[in-house]
């Protein structure tokens, strides 16, 4: 019995090598796969040895062996280049001439040749598509049967020959379907496998994005201020110094965490590193003593990553004097919602968003919040991320 496997293109091989459903691509699959086919042939041997004891003439001697191996050539052409894609109208005459050919040969020399269309019904199974090989094998056998009437004693053999020629043949649509709905599988798992590819690619972009972007912004403003006290605070300036070392440290195991896909950002640790960064910048910070109390994981890791982006966005762009930090539970009409507020005082300007706030926007929605960012009046900028209680996504 022969063991089959699959394959990434969706054809079943067996243990020597076979491709079922695709046709050979070199020398050594068409060998392999003309030997498991032509196994298949030992059949025909009632027809061969109708040729050596049967008592035909000379001639008619001669018509069957030219009938039989034009017979054979045509059936391992079409079986061994049956595959995915089918030419219709060449499998259509290949198909024809088959039959032409088991109709003339039983006709011709006697009932031992009707065995040819069993091979005409598998093959129509095996090279057409399903919605043509239902109405072909029963076709066949209809052929069959009205061949073998008009044999010679063709009507004992016809029992024994129609069930083979019908479930092979509907066999054979069956393997083709299954190995159809099997490439279908390997390309949807591809696809998936693509688009998970392509999510943990931007989670990655994400994740570097804002861990970065927050840590080089404040080891650069660290560094122009330690730059600064150099001169007449060394001292001062070696605690800045210190500091850099400590955020660079911070950031590496950051960013090898964030790589691994282990790292969960939480609001006590973002609310402290924010006073930090705000700090440094010589921006006042106004930020909560306390953080709210225990929050779904995924609720608490985006809301800290936005107050990372938007104190990092302060820090950076902003200009500000004084930033705001508000953190706090309201009652909204779609239910409860944990709300995040960072406005500042700075230049404000138009929402363009960028990769930070549009990394942001796809965390939130990702369990179910929501980010507004914008000017708020004349002057500053507000940013709002609000993420639904009680549940995460």
């Amino acid at each position: 019995m022969a063991v089959t496997v699959d394959d990434d293109r969706g054809a079943m091989w067996t243990r020597g090598g076979v491709r079922i459903g695709l046709p050979p691509e070199n020398r050594r699959q068409q060998a392999v796969k003309l030997f498991w086919t032509g196994l298949w042939l030992f059949y025909l041997s009632a027809p061969v040895l109708d040729l050596v004891r049967g008592g035909h003439s000379a001639g008619a001697r001669t018509l069957g062996v030219l009938g039989l191996v034009a017979f054979v050539i045509t059936y391992l052409i079409l079986v061994l280049r049956a595959g995915p894609r089918v030419f219709l109208g060449p499998v259509l005459i290949t198909l024809g001439v088959l039959a032409a050919l088991a109709t003339v040969l039983p006709l011709a020399l006697g009932r031992e040749w009707l065995v040819l269309f069993v091979y005409v019904a598998i093959s129509s199974g095996a090279a057409l598509p399903g919605e043509y090989s239902r109405w072909t094998v029963p076709a066949v056998t209809a052929l069959l049967t009205a061949t073998a009437l008009l044999v010679p004693d063709g009507d004992h053999y016809l029992v024994g020959l129609l069930l083979p020629a019908l479930m092979g043949g509907f066999a054979m649509v069956g393997v083709r379907a299954m190995l159809r709905t099997t490439m279908q599988l390997r390309e949807a798992r591809a696809t998936v496998a693509q688009l998970a590819a392509n999510e943990e690619r931007l989670r990655m972009a994400r994740d570097l994005h804002d861990l970065l972007g927050h840590s080089l912004s404040l080891i650069t403003l660290k560094s122009e201020l330690a730059g600064r006290m150099l001169p007449d605070h060394p001292d001062r300036a070696a605690r800045q110094v210190a500091d850099i070392e400590q955020v660079c440290r911070q950031a590496l195991v950051d960013v090898r965490e964030a790589v691994s896909g282990y790292r969960r950002p939480t609001l006590p640790g973002e609310l402290a590193g924010a006073r930090t960064a705000l700090t440094a910048a010589g921006v006042t910070a106004d930020l909560p003593t306390d953080a709210p109390g225990e929050l779904p994981e995924d609720t608490e890791s985006a809301l800290a990553w936005s107050l990372r982006e938007a104190v990092t966005n302060v820090v950076r762009h902003s200009g500000a004097k004084r930033c705001t930090v508000t953190l706090e539970a309201c009652q909204t009409l779609a239910g409860p919602v944990m709300e995040l507020t960072v406005r500042d005082d700075g230049a404000g300007g138009p929402s363009t968003h960028g990769n930070g706030l549009t990394g942001l926007t796809e965390r939130l929605e990702a369990v179910g919040g929501s980010l507004a960012a914008g000017p708020a009046g004349k002057t500053g900028f507000r940013l709002c991320a609000r993420v639904p209680l009680g549940s995460s996504s």
